[in-house]
């Protein structure tokens, strides 16, 4: 790997990077972050839980909508951002300069803990899942550290290798999900409408519902991370997101309406509530064969590596992208001649995020309760907020467009733009309040608030400039020209 770190250049021109990504390489990308085979086995079990209803289906219905009106500012906003920095690029953009900083803390500060999260989380279930096929117990922290080198040796490589991997494991996800849905509709069991009603879904706790039907579409976001490694971004990175939230959506609406007439519909709370972390899993053994139990356990362990694999790439992106705006070290831009990827970025989330988990397993912090439950809850939130400001930014960036005559296609972004945004505010207050229960506590709770709050505040304080130029006047924002 030494040698091939030398045999790099300091390219500021994205076209040195491996343009191989098509839509349907990056659908896999992002919809692999989203970690279905892990929602459904997980994720379907709290938001039944969390709600106290069978209404999972419609609040997925909710936030779907919600993302695909934001989606139509974001990708309206693609061709007019030339850089892969996503939220950054585009709240820098639409707000200016500060704000766009601002955003980019965040950004780093939140897909790192998620990349750590996973890491750690991965640790202990691939851990589980050795010691009752083999009754060898392994420490996680020797697991995750086997994550991270591989994790680290597929990013340092051109992005089609990721993809390939994450396309992979994609197809088995998603037809092992699509094998649970047709095992029970033809399982003899009732099939309802309950799960539809707009009062079911109003009763208990929807807020909560929504909030945790939402974190179930994490990593559609980072078409435009990948833009940079597109064979044409300006048309894939729109289609890629529409295609993205569509399919997250359409597999979660049905497949959340058939687990839970799966498991009865007045059933289902109690048996989600007693048992989150095995109901869909003893309910596939049960439609479909003994063996999709173990399928299912085994790709709920390569799911998580496949989210902790996108969440790299997308760590390592949003760093190039900073090098070559020179907001932090030029070097962190280069691109390896060879594998025509951001190699020298990837090597430093990987010291990063490996850090983080060292000391993280030093101070004995356990690996579910306080580090995937801290670092995923407050990395949750700082994509949300993220996520709110892209749309303030479209709104504004779009605003300015149309006092200058663009168009009422621009006027029909602006009003996509301001319903989503609406959206994501309410998203945004429901993830505040229950703050506490994403990350475990009150206290829990004002730490990360504040360190979300202070990675913006430093954010706003970078200097000026740092290092080189930046070599196309198109990646400043409208505030430096």
């Amino acid at each position: 790997m030494t040698n091939d770190s030398r045999a790099t250049t300091t390219a500021a021109p994205d076209a040195d990077l491996h343009r191989g990504l098509g839509v349907i390489g990056i659908v896999f990308m992002v919809v692999a972050a989203a970690a279905p085979v892990t929602v459904v086995a997980a994720n379907f079990p709290i938001i039944i839980t969390v709600s106290e209803s069978v209404g999972a289906p419609l609040m997925i219905l909710v936030a779907t909508v919600i993302l695909l009106l934001f989606s139509v500012g974001y990708a309206w906003m693609t061709p007019h951002v030339p850089d892969a920095g996503a939220f950054y690029a585009y709240i820098d953009r639409g707000l200016g300069r500060r704000p766009g900083l601002g955003a980019a803390s965040i950004a780093l500060l939140s897909y790192v803990l998620l990349t750590v999260s996973m890491t750690c989380y991965l640790g202990v279930q691939t851990g589980n899942l050795i010691e009752l096929w083999t009754g060898a117990s392994l420490p996680w922290w020797l697991i995750s550290a086997v994550m991270l080198v591989i994790v680290g040796l597929l990013g340092y490589r051109d992005i089609d290798l990721s993809a390939k991997v994450l396309g992979v494991a994609l197809v088995l996800e998603v037809l092992t999900v699509v094998a649970i849905d047709l095992g029970v509709i033809f399982s003899g069991r009732e099939l309802t409408t309950a799960a539809f009603s707009p009062a079911e879904a109003l009763s208990g706790a929807p807020g909560l519902g929504l909030l945790f039907a939402f974190l179930g579409f994490f990593g559609f976001e980072a078409t435009a991370v990948f833009r940079n490694e597109a064979r044409d971004p300006d048309r894939t990175v729109p289609r890629a997101t529409y295609i993205a939230v569509l399919s997250i959506g359409t597999l979660y609406f049905f497949s959340s309406w058939l687990i839970i007439d799966g498991l009865g519909a007045h059933q289902a709370v109690a048996a989600a509530t007693d048992s989150p972390d095995q109901v869909v899993i003893k309910l596939a053994g049960e439609v479909v064969a003994p063996i999709m139990a173990d399928i299912v356990q085994v790709l709920v362990v390569t799911s998580m590596f496949a989210c902790m694999l996108a969440f790299h790439n997308i760590v390592t992106r949003y760093l190039f992208t900073l090098g070559q705006r020179s907001v932090l070290p030029a070097s962190l831009a280069e691109v390896h001649r060879r594998h025509r990827a951001p190699s020298r970025a990837s090597l430093c989330v990987s010291a990063v995020t490996s850090a983080i988990v060292v000391v993280s397993a030093v101070v004995q912090l356990d690996p579910v309760l306080q580090i995937y439950t801290w670092y995923s809850g407050a990395g949750a939130l700082g994509v949300i907020v993220m996520m709110t400001l892209t749309s303030v930014a479209v709104i504004a960036y779009g605003s300015k467009l149309r006092g200058a005559a663009q168009g009422a296609s621009t006027t029909r972004v602006i009003a996509s733009a301001v319903l989503g945004g609406i959206g994501l505010l309410l998203v945004l207050a429901i993830s505040v309040w229950n703050f506490p229960i994403l990350v475990g506590g009150t206290v829990a709770a004002i730490v990360w608030g504040l360190v979300l709050v202070g990675a913006f505040a430093a954010g706003l304080l970078v200097p000026r400039r740092v290092g080189h130029a930046v070599a196309d006047p198109a990646l400043q924002s409208s505030d430096e020209r």
